[in-house]
């Protein structure tokens, strides 16, 4: 054997050596069944012409929206040329796969594609999913996140047979101005990078795709795109190598499947002016895999952009990269010129055999790794579904929770308490939309959106307000969207927070803060993205539903540190998310809406509203159906619904849950001493627990308004009612109804005088809330409309809530409730359905209250809670658990003291699915509320059945509230 033959002997054996050492050093390409991999990749090379040996080399380029012209040079490409791997680039998922069987097919040896899914599928393809960017992500703590986001992206390139993610990122912008990384960072701490970078990457083997770290040696503290140009990397190889390189480090200890190599100019490492580092021996084969021991892949970063392209002519960049250590020459300018370049290379012997065969024997084994040996066509069926899960929402809705960052905080202006004394403004700038962020406010208190067309003017609206909520929101289309604020909105938010309390939402990357002064601003929260998840959780946080938990993944001058963040508690408010973070199955809550749908197509109802909450986590909140059925108004989330018995739960009996704890009444207190009207009548014996359980013996209702009736006109008696108001007549029943001012005193009266039931039995009765409501406002020498604004609503943020909703709302936000043809001769619409409560004014402790299902569900959250919402603390868990009792079961009396409780037999209120210890209430016009504090679950539902005519009873008779109440107890999963 001559020398040459020695040399060539000897290298093939090292490779021999360095393949079944892999096992020991966890080689990166290595899989499972190392041996049979081994076997194949011999057996696969053996076979190969040199031409197809040289093709393996390079990965070409594809868009799936490409022209059927372009598609042909691919093909031929893949036909003539024998090249190894495709990029994938822009088009749509079916088209993609369409290309992708086609051209495996085509190709006589598996391909492997690859793609930049860097923030998942979308970076490339239309309807895809999209998780939030590095930057995002670099300002989560829980890095197990981080790992199921990677396992997220892998999961859907695999399933369009993808084998390869360039990515994760693991460039450490430490420049502010960086034009092309950015957003696409991490941040700027090395070891936040690194942890980031290695979660990623394990995520995405979990699923069996191939990762990338790039752009070796680090594109992070540059000021020029490598795109466009060849940036320069100016700092000392020691400081390289401490901060550029340091997550490398750890990822190839943790098995990185390759390294993407970027173009860049970097004099310390390499000496040739102005040699891009993709071209580069010593930052290749010396740096990367010799001193820092990688021997997975190595890719060039594209050969088309211009940071390499103009340094030598097509063809000798591509010989350039590969002798410079590349195994794959990525998106060549010229594959044919390229490979014939190359070949030439090697007759001339520039490239050794065993320098082709190190590259294409890597190649072959990352192809056995993801399955390549046994290739399997990708199914296009169902795709759009399968890349756009639940499971996918509920990640980036954790993923967005974890990362909103707190930045400043002074006076802990956040998250906002004691709505009460609160008058909220929101102001809007940037050029993006941000109605997610104002509407997901209004669900926690009333807040103005506040505009004006100069700085004055804006100036004098917002005296009327005492704390101000900035929302900056700029566009979320990519991570090099601008990003900066105008010097007129520096100016105007300057202005602006030294004149009020103010809290600066910003839906854009951190470093748009730097030249905004912010000393007068008490609260800077960031959400890092625009897009509508990142508004309501930011609105959240503010209002205390969740906590802040990020901290700034980048330093903002010496004011901000990397790192900065303040960590909040939420105050116990409602926060809103995705029923697969508490437990419950999206698709098993789907059945709501066909059990809904099906009952408006019936007309057992026009509208509704549904909410399902669990875990303090509205996760089902819904509109269904118009206000009407002649289908005008469709139902929204402010659409107001009478409540009808809700009021008893909801007004009456937490003002009795107050006093009894305050020792004002007990249970044992009699009727007698709360109305001393009542002494010596046949009811002053009759205690507050046995009135709220419904165990008095009291009459369910009494007609009194069929007494006010004139018998021969058969309508409103003129000695009742007047059409306009009066000193007699100032009672409004309805419109131009005002009934006569002594009623109020009648229908106690008449309540005094009624009879009583021959035994004590349980029988469900309007009567004691009739009562209480007199009692109540006698004690507090004002109205219950006003005792429970100030006790309860305003505290709650439920400011959809109250008594007479026309003194505060359009009527077209109202939903009605009856045509009234026996009584009122009208439309119900914006005034009570109860008579009784309507005789009363629209005040009545048995009814009257308006509502949305929303602040419905706050109320019921207080209970929940044991008393605690917001801050407040409204009742003691006591209060709560004492009133939440069945004291008469033996009696066969489910109710609790006011609450409604689950049935004892087989019929009742619920599905007969719920805990014991559930509590609740049903309404007369298609309202339910129920609390669960076995599964933590909230369960309302608002409709007007009784619309256009309240006989109809369908609603009832289809048990379609409970039957809604099963679906959701059957979509617990855990």
């Amino acid at each position: 054997m001559n020398f040459k033959g020695q040399i060539r002997f000897l290298f093939l054996f090292l490779i021999f050596i360095s393949f079944n050492s892999f096992g020991q050093n966890t080689h990166p390409l290595l899989a499972d069944d190392a041996e049979a991999q081994r076997k194949w990749v011999d057996s696969v090379y053996a076979q190969m012409s040199l031409d197809e040996k040289i093709g393996q080399l390079f990965m070409v380029d594809v868009f799936s929206s490409a022209s059927e012209r372009e598609l042909n040079r691919t093909r031929k490409l893949i036909k003539e040329h024998k090249i190894g791997g495709l990029i994938f680039s822009k088009g749509g998922p079916k088209r993609q796969i369409s290309i992708h069987n086609e051209f495996q097919e085509l190709s006589d040896f598996p391909l492997i594609i690859g793609m930049d899914a860097e923030w998942g599928l979308s970076m490339r393809l239309d309807s895809t999913f999209a998780l939030p960017w590095n930057m995002t992500l670099g300002a989560i703590k829980d890095n197990k996140l981080i790992e199921s986001a990677g396992a997220a992206i892998g999961r859907h390139s695999k399933r369009m047979g993808v084998h390869i993610n360039f990515a994760p990122v693991v460039d450490i912008n430490t420049n502010p101005n960086n034009p092309i990384i950015g957003n696409r960072s991490f941040g700027e701490e090395k070891e936040n990078v690194a942890e980031k970078s290695v979660a990623f990457m394990k995520g995405m083997h979990k699923e069996g795709v191939l990762s990338s770290a790039k752009h070796f040696p680090g594109h992070g503290d540059t000021d020029s795109d490598s795109h466009k140009t060849l940036p320069t990397i100016s700092f000392s190889e020691e400081r390289i190598k401490e901060v550029e390189l340091y997550p490398y480090y750890d990822l190839i200890r943790e098995g990185l499947s390759s390294v993407m190599v970027a173009h860049l100019n970097v004099p310390q490492l390499e000496n040739r002016e102005n040699l891009p580092s993709s071209l580069s021996n010593n930052i290749i084969s010396d740096l990367l895999k010799d001193q820092m021991g990688f021997n997975g892949l190595i890719f060039t970063d594209a050969l088309n952009m211009k940071g390499a392209a103009d340094y030598k002519t097509i063809g000798e960049i591509d010989l350039a990269a590969f002798l410079a250590g590349n195994d794959i020459l990525l998106m060549s300018k010229d594959v044919p010129k390229a490979i014939e370049t190359i070949t030439n290379a090697y007759i001339k012997g520039t490239i050794s055999e065993p320098r082709l065969a190190h590259s294409v024997k890597k190649i072959l084994l990352a192809k056995y790794k993801v399955g390549l040996n046994n290739y399997k066509p990708v199914r296009p069926g169902y795709i759009y579904e399968e890349l756009k899960t639940v499971r996918d929402s509920a990640l980036f809705e954790s993923l967005v929770e974890s990362s909103l960052t707190l930045l400043k905080n002074n006076k802990a202006v956040v998250p906002i308490k004691n709505l009460e004394k609160k008058k909220i403004a929101y102001v809007n700038f940037g050029d993006a939309d941000g109605s997610e962020f104002l509407a997901q406010m209004r669900k926690y208190a009333k807040v103005d959106w506040v505009s004006a067309t100069t700085i004055s003017g804006l100036l004098n609206k917002l005296e009327e307000y005492n704390y101000v909520v900035i929302g900056f929101h700029k566009p979320d289309v990519n991570p090099w969207a601008g990003y900066k604020f105008s010097p007129r909105e520096i100016e105007w938010i300057h202005e602006i927070s030294r004149k009020n309390t103010t809290v600066l939402g910003l839906f854009t990357r951190p470093y748009a803060l730097t030249p905004l002064p912010t000393q007068n601003l008490e609260g800077i929260l960031i959400g890092y993205q625009n897009n509508k998840i990142a508004q309501q959780k930011l609105a959240q946080v503010i209002f205390g539903g969740l906590e802040a938990k990020g901290l700034l993944p980048v330093s903002l001058g010496t004011e901000y540190p990397v790192g900065t963040g303040f960590q909040t508690k939420g105050l116990n408010r409602m926060s809103y998310g995705k029923p697969e973070n508490v437990g419950l199955n999206s698709h098993k809550l789907q059945k709501i809406d066909s059990i809904i749908e099906d009952a408006i197509d019936k007309e057992m109802t026009p509208g509704a509203q549904i909410l399902v909450a669990r875990k303090g986590k509205v996760v089902y909140q819904k509109n269904f159906g118009y206000h009407t059925y002649e289908k005008n108004i469709p139902v929204s989330d402010t659409s107001l619904y009478d409540l009808a018995s809700l009021t008893k739960i909801l007004a009456t009996l937490p003002l009795i849950m107050q006093q009894e704890e305050e020792g004002i009444v007990n249970f044992d207190t009699r009727l007698d001493e709360l109305l001393p009207l009542f002494e010596g009548s046949n009811k002053g014996h009759i205690t507050l627990q046995d009135m709220l359980m419904h165990y008095a013996g009291l009459k369910a209702w009494l007609p009194f308004y069929v007494p006010t009736i004139d018998k021969v006109t058969r309508k409103p008696s003129t000695v009742y009612y007047s059409k306009t108001p009066s000193a007699d007549f100032n009672t409004t029943v309805a419109e131009e109804m005002f009934i006569r001012n002594d009623m109020q005193d009648t229908i106690l009266d008449i309540i005094k005088e009624s009879k009583l039931e021959s035994r004590q039995k349980y029988k469900y009765s309007d009567l004691p809330f009739y009562m209480l409501k007199y009692y109540l406002e006698a004690y507090y020498q004002t109205t219950l409309h006003s005792i429970t604004q100030e006790n309860l609503y305003k505290p709650l943020g439920a400011n959809y809530t109250g008594y007479l909703p026309l003194t505060k709302f359009q009527k077209e936000q109202i939903v009605p409730t009856e045509n009234d043809k026996l009584w009122r001769g009208q439309v119900v619409h914006g005034y009570v359905h109860d008579q009784g409560a309507a005789m009363q004014g629209g005040i009545g402790g048995h009814a009257g209250l308006f509502s949305t299902a929303n602040d419905v569900a706050k109320m019921m959250h207080v209970f929940l809670y044991n008393g605690a919402y917001g801050g407040e603390k409204f009742f003691k868990e006591e209060t709560v658990g004492k009133f939440n009792t069945c004291y008469y079961c033996e009696e066969d009396v489910r109710r609790g003291v006011g609450f409604d409780k689950p049935q004892l037999q087989t019929s009742g209120p619920t599905c007969n699915c719920v805990s014991m210890s559930s509590f609740g209430h049903s309404g007369f016009t298609g309202t339910f509320a129920w609390a669960d504090p076995e599964e933590e679950i909230v369960y309302v539902f608002l409709s007007n059945r009784t619309f256009p005519d309240s006989n109809n009873r369908k609603l009832i008779r289809e048990d379609v509230r409970s039957k809604i109440q099963g679906v959701i107890y059957d979509a617990i999963d855990f």
